[in-house]
């Protein structure tokens, strides 16, 4: 028995979707804009980092060939490897929507075949029958925000207003999402928490996806950060996913980051957190040390998504994805034979994009373990095969979507 090791690097989308024009997203593709916008040195003047893009590691794994495969261009100025090590390939979404759930429950094989609910774009986000609902279950002198907004921008408008009235700030976005934002001491995390269940309950009758705790500090507009207490209270998957089969199996889960949130804790035997993607990949490690046989160590890098594709920021992602390739070392030095390492992302979100948020991508799958044979498994109809894959490594039974590649 072995044990594999799965990875999500999320919104690191590959573009060529072949849906993206009913999402507004032709022509999206977070890879090969960020490797476009490198090549041609714009990366420079932001001081970050300088050349083309180099993912050494990442394209040894067949990341190149597969964005070419999923676009039909090769990433601007990244270096095509003479050997690819193991399988890789990239895989279509057929859940509806571009949001975080659904990519990773189609990813752990349970597809989502049914329509979210959404708050409306313009005027108030939320209805004043919603909100005095709220504020009575919560004992809320009012709220603050009420709309469509990116979270840094909203805390800087409302953070220094919140402090004074005690007025949670609420938004959301293009996804089936409610966020709200409070200061952890001023507010408290736990009551934040607890509001955010109360709201978790009043919105399950409109199919909303996500409610989010957006947690931060600082005492003034210049000061305000946002920490790593973000807490996703998720519904849950409509069916058995790839975690719930190994947990019945008698075989351990470690979610790694907001694993455990997107999936409601539902086949999650163990959580461990970080705050940023350098500490995920140490509490990655940490969980790969202590995996037996038969395990799934499943982490969500959250860095490529919050901290970089909805804030637009090119170089910062660039910079995130090289730091990101040079630690794939740490985990191949801690892999055992017959061990299997597979990433991969659960929607794009392209930084040169209109707007901030999630763009509909192909996702690539680069698989390795030691002695694994190396080969394309060219472009997969669902992310269900992703699960399917782990599924037949560890030795469960296949579930109703997808197929292994093994």
């Amino acid at each position: 028995m072995a044990r594999a090791f799965l990875f999500v690097l999320d919104s690191f989308g590959i573009g060529g979707a072949p849906d993206a024009e009913h999402y507004n997203d032709l022509g999206a593709n977070t890879l090969g804009h960020i490797a476009e916008f490198c090549a041609a040195g714009a990366a420079d003047r932001a001081g970050l980092r300088k050349g083309p893009l180099r993912l050494p590691n990442m394209s040894a794994l067949g990341l190149v060939h597969v964005a070419q495969l999923a676009s039909g261009d090769w990433p601007a100025g990244m270096a095509v490897p003479e050997r690819v090590f193991g399988l890789h390939g990239a895989a279509s979404e057929v859940s509806r929507g571009k949001d975080t759930p659904s990519g990773h429950w189609e990813i752990a094989g349970t597809p989502v075949m049914f329509d979210w609910g959404y708050f409306p774009a313009d005027g108030d986000a939320f209805s004043p029958e919603l909100v005095e609902a709220i504020c009575q279950a919560a004992d809320l002198p009012g709220i603050l925000g009420n709309c469509h907004a990116s979270g840094t921008d909203i805390i800087a408008a409302h953070g220094e207003e919140h402090i004074r009235t005690g007025r949670p700030i609420f938004y959301t976005s293009t996804d089936s999402v409610f966020q709200i934002a409070a200061h952890e001491t001023h507010f408290g995390l736990e009551r934040l928490i607890a509001l955010c269940q109360i709201v978790r309950r009043l919105i399950d009758p409109l199919n909303i996806g996500r409610v989010i705790a957006r947690p931060f500090v600082g005492e003034t507009v210049d000061t305000f950060e946002r920490t790593g207490n973000r807490r996703d209270f998720s519904v849950l998957p409509p069916e058995p996913t790839l975690l719930d089969r190994l947990v019945e199996a008698g075989r351990t889960v470690h979610a790694v980051g907001k694993i455990g949130d997107i999936f409601a804790h539902q086949g999650v035997s163990r959580i461990l957190k970080g705050n940023g993607n350098m500490a995920l990949m140490d509490a990655t490690l940490a969980a790969i040390e202590e995996a037996a046989d038969g395990d799934l160590v499943f982490t969500n890098f959250v860095d490529f998504d919050m901290l970089y594709g909805h804030r637009r920021d090119v170089a910062g992602y660039a910079a995130a994805l090289e730091a990101f390739d040079r630690r794939l070392v740490d985990v191949h030095r801690r892999m055992k034979p017959g061990d299997l390492m597979l990433l991969t992302a659960d929607h794009g979100c392209d930084p040169t994009w209109r707007g901030t948020d999630h763009t509909r991508e192909r996702v690539p799958i680069l698989t390795y373990g030691p002695g694994m044979h190396a080969g394309a498994i060219g472009i997969r109809n669902t992310f269900a095969d992703i699960g399917e894959t782990v599924a037949a490594h560890l030795g469960i039974a296949p579930g109703a979507h997808g197929r292994s590649f093994l």
